[in-house]
């Protein structure tokens, strides 16, 4: 629990553009996954476009911690390459 109030904390003390950016890209990602757009390939490679900047901007921001911010990046390009797949041989 504490290290969850420490996220919570450091979330806060983040400036308002990174806060607007990590939650529309959060919600974009939950919306288009979703069952609603599960036959479109569009929403589905939008939804993990919404993921890879989410993870990209984590991975710049644990910048100081370079196995952390690999880890992010990796997954990053792993959403990148299924949005490609998602939207150009959907």
């Amino acid at each position: 629990m504490q290290r969850i109030n420490w996220m919570i904390q450091l979330f806060l003390k983040e400036p308002l553009w990174f806060k607007l950016l990590i939650c529309l890209t959060l919600l974009a990602s939950i919306v288009f996954s979703s069952s609603y757009f599960s036959n479109s390939p569009f929403y589905q490679g939008i939804s993990k476009l919404a993921a890879a900047i989410f993870f990209c901007a984590y991975g710049f921001k644990f910048r100081m911690n370079r196995l952390i911010s690999i880890l992010f990046f990796a997954v990053a390009a792993i959403c990148i390459f299924l949005a490609i797949l998602a939207l150009f041989l959907g």
